[in-house]
């Protein structure tokens, strides 16, 4: 009774079904290996041209992708079906071949005498032509369409979550509803997903194809003249007629599998299938109707032309277009009224709250070939070795840059924002390159006269012919996706605190955290929070210090955590275990430092405005005044002298003057005494506020 029941049980309903598709599998393995008889084979490619034509009328009969979901693994299915039937073929063909065309079947014999009427020459090529359709047209598009889809429908799924979301928290949906919603989105990513990889199958099919195709012929051609003593002529025809009949039966029933996929790929989803969409698009529009009616009547009246087939066709699209125009209208006076009340009754959600990108470039539709990554953009390419150049010399990751085209700027221009404000922008030209000159040319060069975006030094757009030329006269010569690219690192660079948010942070401690666990813990968050470790090294950004010694920088804040807890004076703390770092990012390797220092009456006066330590006390605005002019002018002595702009002061005044002249004297950088490493020598160049 009981093996009763669970033979009962193992043949359900359910559990073939679940059965299924392993013996499939299990079969199409077998012909992999076993050898099949000639009737064995005629069914099994009956089946698969059956199967064919089903996958194709499906396709057809479908009103979104997600219809015919399992379309993806259909496809894989029918495609190694039809690799094991030419190899049970191929096994066929070579053993029995000898013995006549029908060796290999009825199926094969009909496709390699009826359709080709016995000529294996005109076999080749209509087997040729149709690997040609199948690879090289429906293929190649099917398979782009997919890649393409796959693409922004990924794109597209934070933003339709989000409407769900709002449609749920609105109550204009229940839970059961919002959980179908994303379930379908997820579906129709993995779909896409999955035939931008299926159609990688089909373009491999036609691949096998023709090699199956060869080896059949050369093959055959050799058992046939070597092991059956057929002459060469009869080997020929008997093995290529059979490879031929064998090719094409596996080829047109791939041809329409091949036609499914760019279908379901490429049709748009509505409510009408595909016969629908083209009456309805095609063949409901009068005024065309009636123009192509004319134009085949004109053609028709030609002497020498087909008149009755051009004739015939003009009177059917003029019937055709007579017949809609008279077909009454449809009465839609609720439906003209549904979207005003839909319009009406929409409330604002969170999906009206765009996000902001914290790094953007905007650009004109004349520069959209430098960013467009399907066209291989070389502008592309280079922020991505910005991002990476930035990482490895400042110290942290910055956050990705979003590249979109804007219609409303200058078709040429470029605009570079952080967090929506616009911090830079530029005009190029593409197909041109900029001159740019560095103070030292020889002569000037015709073109269009500008400057340089990044830097503000006077250039002049050139012809590509010309570069060699100005290269030769001393201008350094770049492209646009170059200039592009160079404003942009330079802005990113300069605005490297800004870009350093709490997340990046977190990205960073954890980054440290893989090889040094037990420095990040003992600090974050038992001595210090995030947002102190954070205004750290935003400070240390903002003055150009890189930190990429985060194991230093880390050790310091620990040593002195527990009696320090104010960013600004943890800095100094930084600054200077970061002393060796500092001083060669500004002089290299050199071991003697010429420095700008203050004059003695110039520093006592400095530290009186201080207030007994107070770093935050006001300046006096005459002294204020006095103080930027002198150590302007001291810097531009010092890069005229060719040393780099640095002044050395006490350690109590660096943070003061850091912050006093960062913005008038960006180029100057400020150290204290206690930042310059021992072994360096201290060379004084200039006095500001002295005379000498």
């Amino acid at each position: 009774m009981n093996g009763t029941l669970n033979l009962g049980n193992l043949f359900n309903s359910a559990n073939l079904r679940a059965m299924a598709a392993p013996i499939f599998i299990v079969l199409i393995l077998a012909m992999l290996v076993l050898p099949l008889p000639p009737l064995a084979l005629d069914m099994l490619f009956t089946f698969n041209i059956a199967l064919s034509i089903m996958v194709l009328l499906v396709s057809l009969s479908t009103k979104k992708a997600l219809d015919f979901a399992a379309f993806p693994t259909v496809l894989l299915l029918s495609t190694l079906m039809r690799l094991s039937l030419n190899v049970a073929s191929t096994r066929v063909v070579l053993m029995e071949g000898h013995a006549g065309p029908d060796a290999a079947g009825k199926v094969i014999e009909a496709f390699g005498h009826f359709l080709v009427g016995g000529n294996y020459a005109v076999g080749i090529i209509v087997f040729v032509i149709l690997v040609v359709i199948n690879f090289i047209v429906i293929t190649k598009g099917a398979g782009r369409i997919a890649e393409v889809s796959a693409r922004f429908t990924l794109d597209a799924m934070p933003g339709k979550q989000m409407a769900i979301d709002a449609d749920l928290n609105a109550g204009l949906i229940d839970e059961n509803e919002a959980r179908r919603r994303r379930a379908e989105i997820a579906q129709e990513s993995d779909f896409y997903g999955s035939m931008d990889g299926a159609s990688k199958f089909v373009r491999g099919d036609a691949i096998a194809g023709i090699l199956i195709l060869l080896i059949n012929i050369i093959g055959g051609f050799v058992v046939g003249v070597m092991q059956h003593d057929l002459s060469m002529a009869d080997a020929a025809s008997n093995y290529t007629l059979l490879a031929i009949g064998d090719g094409l039966v596996a080829q047109i029933p791939a041809l329409v599998i091949s036609i499914a996929a760019g279908i379901i790929v490429s049709r748009v989803s509505t409510e009408e299938d595909i016969a629908g969409q083209m009456l309805s698009n095609v063949f409901s529009k009068t005024h065309a109707l009636y123009i192509t009616a004319g134009i085949l009547g004109l053609m028709g009246m030609i002497p020498g032309m087909p008149n009755f087939a051009f004739l015939l066709l003009a009177g059917g699209m003029a019937w055709l277009a007579w017949r809609n125009s008279h077909k009454p209208a449809a009465p839609e006076p609720e439906a003209a009224a549904a979207p005003v009340a839909a319009v009406e009754a929409q409330e604002a959600s969170w999906e009206d709250v765009a996000p902001i990108d914290t790094l953007g470039l905007e650009v004109g539709y004349r520069l959209i070939p430098l960013v467009d990554s399907a066209a291989d953009g070389e502008l592309v390419r280079r922020i991505k070795g910005i991002r990476k150049k930035f990482a490895r010399d400042i110290g942290f990751l910055p956050p990705a840059v979003h590249i979109r085209d804007n219609l409303e700027i200058n078709p040429n221009s470029y605009r570079i924002t952080l967090k929506g404000v616009e911090i830079g922008s530029g005009e190029v030209r593409t197909g041109a390159f900029l001159a740019i000159d560095p103070g030292s040319v020889a002569a000037a060069l015709p073109g269009v006269a500008t400057r340089d975006p990044a830097f503000g030094l006077p250039a002049v757009w050139i012809e590509a012919d010309m570069r060699e030329q100005a290269q030769a006269m001393g201008y350094t010569v770049v492209d646009a996706g170059t200039v592009v690219a160079t404003h942009l690192n330079h802005l990113v660079t300069q605005h490297a605190a800004e870009l350093l948010g709490r997340q990046e942070t977190q990205a960073l401690l954890d980054h440290l955290g893989k090889s040094a666990p037990k420095l990040v813990e003992d600090l974050v968050p038992k001595l210090l929070p995030l947002s102190t470790v954070q205004k750290v090294l935003q400070n240390l950004l903002i003055e150009g210090v890189a930190i990429r010694d985060m194991r230093s920088i880390l050790d310091t804040l620990l040593e002195h955590a527990a009696r320090v807890q104010d960013p600004n004076e943890l800095t100094a703390l930084v600054r200077v275990a970061l002393g060796r770092s500092i001083v060669q990012q500004i002089y290299g390797a050199a071991g003697e430092l010429p420095v700008m220092a203050l004059d003695q009456s110039l520093e006592r006066l400095l530290l009186q405005s201080l207030q007994a330590g107070n770093e935050n006390a006001a300046m006096e605005p005459g002294l204020a005044d006095s103080l930027l002019a002198r150590a302007h002018a001291s810097a531009q002595r010092q890069e005229a002298l060719g040393h780099p702009p640095v002044l050395l002061t006490p350690a109590v005044l660096r943070p003061l003057l850091a912050r006093f002249l960062r913005r008038t004297v960006p180029q100057l950088k400020v150290l204290s005494h206690a930042e310059v490493p021992e072994g360096k020598q201290i060379k004084v160049t200039s006095l500001v506020g002295g005379t000498a």
